[in-house]
């Protein structure tokens, strides 16, 4: 099997760490580097949990590089409400054993887009001021890399962070301009040797379904739990940690009840929409989600559409398509993958020391 090049932007908070361990239970993918931004929670965190969850995966092999710590211009906001005040919600996991990697997240982009020009996909799942950086170095890192998805955005449905913005974009929404700027000026097709049009996975379809506690049960069933554990997390709600025999279903237990119990707060159900993975899985399988191709912008003034992506549906501004915007998904099909790809994985670390 062919294994895909892949580098991972992400500011690990619950669904980051869901991203991460798809990551390393995929086949399919060979994950060159992980990259940390400041947006659940402050990138320094940001980078602990990356390692922590890395090293409980078996992957201590997986360079992590600290990135933006601010946004390119406003204040920044994280969303430990959301997420917990360390970002994984209840869980503990161990301090990481190893340093940071050398360089910053926007150079580890370019270097390695470089080293493997047409290779690598890169992903990410948190705000983009990682990636404005690395355009700022390497204007022609579209045309270097081979794909790129995104978790950001809403569409064609209200926002997360205000009525009409989704958090990643919300975070840095200067940053998601300049990105699609980029894209809008390498993918236009009156120009030499054009780029791909990256994937734009928004609220769109990663709120289609949400991850309910049968489904963590389900995960703690692959990953050969006894049936007493599995019972437990299906219950809802949960009635305290995980505690089960599998470190990996532990980690996800324990963040996603946190996840759960803000959904049950605020949104009126105990489940978790977990955007991140499904970004991940659906760049590397298109058939994971149904797109159509628009142009999009960013507003990154004051005001009530403050990171709202504009979306030029009617193509009232003739401008060419810059992202594929994903419409619908597979929902279901996805998390049986993610459900048996990582529940793979806790089967074989069942053994780690917590």
């Amino acid at each position: 099997m062919t294994r895909i090049p892949l580098i991972l932007d992400c500011d690990t908070g619950v669904d980051d760490g869901l991203a991460i361990l798809y990551a390393c239970a995929s086949p399919d993918l060979d994950l060159l580097a992980v990259t940390c931004v400041s947006g659940n929670v402050p990138a320094r965190q940001v980078a602990i949990n990356s390692r922590s969850i890395l090293e409980l995966a078996g992957r201590s092999d997986v360079p992590v590089h600290l990135g933006a710590e601010l946004p390119l211009r406003k204040g920044l906001r994280t969303a430990e409400d959301t997420h917990g005040q360390r970002g994984l919600g209840y869980a503990k996991l161990p301090s990481p054993s190893r340093d940071l990697a050398a360089g910053d997240g926007a150079e580890a982009i370019v270097d390695l887009a470089r080293s493997r020009p047409g290779e690598v996909v890169l992903v990410t799942v948190g705000p983009l001021t990682n990636l404005a950086l690395a355009l700022q170095r390497e204007p022609e890192l579209p045309r270097l890399l081979h794909g790129y998805g995104l978790m950001g955005g809403a569409y064609r449905v209200p926002g997360n962070m205000t009525p009409t913005t989704e958090f990643n974009i919300f975070v840095d929404p200067d940053a998601a301009r300049a990105v699609f700027a980029a894209w809008a000026a390498a993918t236009d097709p009156t120009t030499p040797n054009p780029a791909p049009r990256p994937l734009a996975i928004g609220l769109d379809v990663t709120e289609l379904k949400a991850f309910l506690p049968s489904d963590v049960a389900r995960l703690a069933s692959r990953a050969g739990c006894p049936p007493a554990e599995v019972e437990r997390l299906g219950a809802s709600p949960a009635s305290g940690p995980a505690g089960t025999s599998s470190p990996i279903v532990d980690l996800v237990a324990d963040s996603l009840r946190f996840y759960f119990e803000f959904h049950a707060e605020f949104d009126g159900f105990y489940g978790a929409y977990i955007h991140d993975p499904f970004a991940l899985a659906a760049t590397i399988d298109r058939s994971l989600v149904m797109t159509k191709p628009v142009f999009v912008d960013v507003e990154a003034g004051e005001g009530l559409a403050h990171g709202m992506t504009v979306a030029d549906w009617r193509g009232v501004t003739h401008r060419p398509p810059n992202l594929d915007v994903a419409v619908d998904g597979r929902s279901a099909d996805f998390f049986d993958r993610w459900i048996d790809r990582v529940g793979g994985l806790a089967t074989s670390r069942s053994g780690v020391a917590r």
